[in-house]
């Protein structure tokens, strides 16, 4: 194993050692290189002032992303490119076309959030580079300003979007593609600082390897949650495994019957086909976080965490999607409600780890619809999450799945409410009972983001909304996202 980090900067090969392999990019940049250009803003990843993009290898291109440096940690960067707002600098010293697009459009005001909006327009422009003003809104919920009202921050966004990528970074690409091809076929990377210790394995059976030795290791993927563990909680992680470089968990495969989503897949790199087997689950990805977040975050890691109130697992569950999971003793399958147990507790044996979720495709019988309750409408928690599968034999139930995050300690499905509803007609009468019914299904809790009572009645009357969208399609008026374009 290799005890070095290396990545790309400036067209460069880094080699970094000796360091804290939970320091995060951030701090590195603004501490150990004096790069201050990347702001600290929240330090959880919701304010996008610290946005840097990261290039990697896919299919032989090089593909750019915007991402948190707060909570990415340096030995992530290992085998990727590291752009920063310093690394767009010319050497003439003229502004960056998306700097400059700034300026011309006067989209600044105080200037702290500018590097990050700089990087996350950057990113779009080296990647779909759409003018849609949907998705630059999408491109733009990650970073937050104060100031301007973000009128004139689209406004250059979409003038960017004009051109075609022809910078610095651009002209250099090919040289860069030959760097990164080379760094992809270094030997996996082992960290260790101060009795901390860092692994970044290359393949499924060296990860079950590792897990068997080191059996009460933190699992990293994209860090969007243990980030949080170091820079919110400040915690001292002891043993990191970190999933990223695991090429079988970063595939994401289809055979006609289920789409296997490997558990380093990102939200980004699932969306498009997500989105084309039920739109619904597409519009959960667009609501989930940022982009920044969602090009870091994976679906197997938002299972694994065992949060009541992930996004994903009720939508899941509700598709009767299945996980495989994997030790050094082989691969085991269940069904996914099968997985969370109780609060903070999974089915998950040591030396276990998430290997892939495996999502039945769309036969075209069932009706699927899923829901999400927020205070915000982007970048939010969810309150409440509602997910609905309904097969009907002309106007009886013949089957219903319901499950809910944020009314229980788990994702859990209410059982009672589908008893109730399966072999019935679908009518507006019997929906009224079988929202009695949910009652008895659930015993929520109240928060700071809902009470126990607002809980049950929005969870009742979504079932009501799911029986309206199916009965009366001119009554639907949620927009639906599709790959990050949203549609009505």
């Amino acid at each position: 194993m290799r005890n070095i980090i290396r990545f790309v900067q400036n067209g460069q090969i880094r080699e970094l050692e000796n360091i804290d392999p939970t320091m995060t990019v951030l701090n590195f940049l603004r501490y150990s290189d004096a790069d201050t250009g990347t702001k600290e803003g929240c330090a959880e990843g919701d304010c996008g002032a610290c946005t840097v993009v990261l290039g990697e290898l896919k299919d032989g291109d090089i593909h750019y992303q915007a991402v948190n440096a707060c909570i990415q940690f340096m030995p992530m960067l290992d085998g990727k490119e590291l752009i920063t707002v310093e690394s767009l600098k010319s050497k003439d010293g003229s502004l960056h076309p998306v700097q400059q697009a700034l300026v011309e459009a006067n989209a600044t005001q105080c200037g702290f959030c500018t590097p990050g909006f700089v990087m996350s327009i950057f990113a779009e422009l080296h990647g779909r580079n759409s003018q849609e003003l949907s998705d630059i809104n999408n491109v733009l919920a990650g970073n937050l300003c104060r100031c301007t009202g973000y009128g004139t921050i689209i406004d250059a966004a979409q003038s960017v979007a004009l051109q075609a990528p022809s910078d610095h970074i651009q002209s250099r690409k090919n040289i860069t593609r030959e760097v990164l091809c080379e760094l992809a076929e270094d030997d996996s990377l082992y960290l260790e600082y101060k009795g901390r210790h860092f692994f970044a394995p290359n393949s499924s059976t060296e990860l079950a390897d590792l897990l068997d030795q080191h059996p009460n290791a933190t699992i990293l993927a994209g860090a969007t949650d243990v980030g949080l563990w170091v820079t919110k909680l400040h915690r001292e992680l002891g043993t990191l495994i970190y999933v990223g470089k695991v090429a079988e968990l970063k595939e994401l495969t289809a055979d006609g019957t289920h789409l296997s989503i490997g558990a380093a897949v990102t939200y980004s790199h699932a969306w498009d086909e997500l989105s084309d087997l039920y739109p619904d689950l597409g519009e959960i990805v667009r609501r989930i976080a940022s982009t920044q977040i969602r090009n870091s975050g994976t679906i197997g890691g938002n299972v694994a965490n065992g949060s009541p109130i992930g996004d994903m697992p009720p939508a899941l569950i509700a598709l009767d999607a299945r996980l495989s999971l994997r030790s050094k003793q082989g691969v085991r399958n269940i069904a996914l409600e099968d997985f969370f147990i109780e609060y903070g507790k999974q089915d998950l044996k040591t030396g276990e780890f998430v290997e892939a979720v495996q999502v039945p495709v769309n036969s075209g019988s069932g009706i699927f619809k899923a829901y999400k309750i927020s205070k915000r409408f982007d970048q939010d928690i969810s309150a409440l999450c509602g997910a609905f599968n309904l097969i009907l034999d002309g106007d009886t139930v013949k089957d219903i799945r319901i499950c809910f995050g944020g009314m229980a300690g788990t994702p859990q499905r209410a059982k009672l409410t589908e008893t109730a509803l399966i072999g019935k007609s679908w009518t507006s009468e019997n929906i009224e009972i079988a929202m009695q019914v949910m009652v008895s299904d659930y015993a929520p809790m109240s928060d700071m983001r809902a009470s126990k009572d607002y809980r049950m009645l929005a969870a009742k009357n979504l079932l009501k909304k799911f029986y309206i969208e199916t009965t009366d399609t001119t009554a639907a008026t949620r927009l639906v996202g599709s790959g990050g374009q949203a549609h009505a």
